[in-house]
């Protein structure tokens, strides 16, 4: 786990370096050539529409007649597989053992203990309840439905993320009117992550 750890800090450190570098260039550019950036802006600032290719996904499908005329097979499928699952969580799945391969020594021994504890408890609270809706399909698929018809209800999320498609100019014009601020902003935060970067880099 300590391997995997420091693989983490490596990647998440030269990823930092590669955008500090990045950002620091960006600076020097609005300092220098705040023109060039700006038609750079132009070039990049595009708007694609993704409705057309997404209504697909947003069409009403019904399998209520198939699921429901075949509730016995479905329904024990379901209870086979929670009884399954609930003997694993319950005979097989060791958290402290796993907490010893994870954690190794100290506090994140006691740590990886109560997130597999946990990750264990939720896995039995889902078996449960696949179980309880296993048998209520198989034994009263009516009830089922109905309370399946009580969920089942539609949340119309186009207008929210409507006002989040709506491009507006004034960011742009107030960033390049202020060239000499924001590319010297930049460009400190940006070195600042380089030294950062590079220092955890040479541990």
């Amino acid at each position: 786990m300590d391997i995997i750890r420091e693989i983490g800090l490596q990647v998440v450190s030269i990823l930092t370096l590669v955008f500090g570098i990045l950002g620091i260039t960006f600076s020097l550019m609005t300092l220098l050539s705040p023109n060039l950036v700006q038609q750079i802006s132009h070039i990049l600032n595009r708007s694609v529409n993704i409705d057309s290719k997404l209504k697909y996904l947003d069409k009403e499908i019904q399998i209520d007649a198939f699921f429901y005329s075949h509730h016995f097979l479905f329904g024990a499928c379901l209870v086979a597989g929670s009884l399954f699952s609930l003997f694993f969580f319950f005979f097989q799945l060791d958290a402290a053992h796993l907490a010893r391969i994870f954690g190794g020594n100290g506090g994140g021994l006691l740590t990886n203990d109560i997130f597999f504890n946990l990750i264990a408890w939720i896995g039995k609270i889902v078996c449960l309840l696949g179980l309880l809706s296993g048998l209520t399909i198989l034994l009263a698929p009516s009830k089922m439905k109905k309370f399946e018809h009580k969920l089942n209800s539609w949340f119309e999320t186009k207008p929210v993320f409507d006002k989040l498609d709506v491009s507006s100019r004034n960011v742009d014009i107030f960033f390049f009117r202020h060239p000499l601020l924001f590319g010297s902003v930049g460009a400190v935060i940006s070195f600042v992550i380089i030294i950062l970067s590079m220092i955890n880099l040479l541990k």
